[in-house]
């Protein structure tokens, strides 16, 4: 796994998250263009629950992600004071990029996939 002080962990949430989101809608609009689930089933559908379970992965990793690096901003081995900064803005976006996902999921909870 990558040191929680290199650069590149300022952006690699929002990639993960980036990619979360793609994925989800193009999943979502091939899977109800070729197994569209009844509507009168509502929100508890197959693909509502993939969605879902997918969101909470994705959401669980980037929350890891986010208290490693606040855990590494912490630590008294940081060294210099770039490394901690960059560790600490990564955990932010990490947390942030975490609630966006868990943000975008939650209409999955009320309406049916295939309006």
């Amino acid at each position: 796994m990558m040191s929680p002080y290199h650069p590149l962990q300022l952006v690699l949430g929002l990639m993960v998250w980036s990619v979360w989101f793609v994925f989800l809608y193009g999943g979502l609009s091939v899977a109800c263009q070729f197994a569209a689930p009844d509507p009168v089933r509502g929100a508890f559908t197959w693909i509502n629950v993939l969605g879902l379970g997918l969101a909470l992965l994705v959401a669980a990793v980037l929350l890891v992600a986010a208290w490693r690096c606040g855990r590494a901003s912490r630590a008294p081995e940081a060294g210099p004071a770039a490394g901690r900064f960059i560790a600490s803005v990564a955990a932010a976006v990490y947390a942030l990029a975490a609630l966006a996902t868990l943000g975008i999921a939650l209409p999955a909870l009320m309406l049916p996939p295939c309006l």
